[in-house]
């Protein structure tokens, strides 16, 4: 979608290409022709025999290279920034740069979310209904988010019955996964320039990351925090993310 040089776009953990704030798309596809995969078992894609990060930015690459896409800037959200790293890390001809948005770098470095939080974040139970609930109270502040619920809850709660709850586990491994290995290494190996991005109020990977971040990559600046914004802070502000990314890839200042 959208028109331009090509910008792939890496959804987090149990959300599809559907689940990108369209405003926030919008934005972008007036620079660049944006990508959105989904990951394996989510969406339109199937679900793999085994899954990790590592075979997640696998299949990203692979379908690349069915658009016949060899460079791209490569934007990550949440558990996409995991996915976005990797490939970064290990097929830097392809990531032109980075884009981390509400993400971590992993390890056991990383500033994790309360116990709270990461229970109710892989809460299976109750009804689809209130598993929206559930997670929109935790994607937005609290301000915000009975509103968002009430607006939004039941298009949410279709979303989450659509999932497989297998793969929801898988997801959840890859992600302890990424948390228990060392990341140094990695971190250190990523030479492209790298924008990071993440809310204030952040519950689910708390916005102390971003500083690790941009301190553990060589090529990312002082990162950008939005003030006010939660995990989904680009469903907050979606033109300015989208003007911040336009500039920092293109050099095309935001209008004021």
């Amino acid at each position: 979608m959208g028109s331009g040089p090509p910008l792939v776009l890496v959804n987090g953990y149990a959300a599809t290409k559907d689940d990108w704030d369209p405003t926030f798309l919008d934005s972008l596809g007036s620079f660049a022709s944006v990508l959105c995969p989904d990951n394996a078992g989510v969406g339109d894609s199937p679900a793999t025999a085994t899954l990790s990060v590592a075979s997640m930015a696998e299949d990203v690459l692979a379908l690349m290279d069915a658009r016949g896409i060899a460079s791209a800037p490569v934007a990550g959200w949440s558990m996409g920034g995991f996915v976005a790293q990797v490939m970064a890390a290990r097929a830097p001809e392809r990531v032109e740069a980075l884009v981390l948005l509400s993400t971590d770098g992993g390890g056991p470095g990383a500033v994790r979310s309360t116990d709270e939080v990461a229970a109710a974040l892989v809460d299976h139970g109750g009804t689809p209904r209130d598993r929206a609930t559930r997670l929109l109270g935790l994607l937005f502040p609290p301000s915000l988010a009975t509103g968002i619920d009430a607006q939004f809850g039941d298009v949410v709660a279709a979303a989450r019955a659509a999932l497989d709850p297998d793969v929801l586990t898988a997801q959840e491994r890859a992600m302890d996964a990424w948390h228990a290995e060392r990341s140094d290494g990695r971190l250190a190996s990523i030479a492209c320039p790298v924008l990071v991005a993440a809310g204030s109020e952040d519950v689910v990977i708390p916005p102390e990351n971003a500083a690790l971040l941009a301190a553990a990559l060589p090529g990312a600046s002082e990162p950008t925090v939005f003030e006010g914004g939660g995990h989904a802070f680009m469903a907050q502000e979606p033109a300015r993310l989208a003007q911040l990314i336009e500039e920092f890839r293109y050099g095309v200042a935001p209008q004021t």
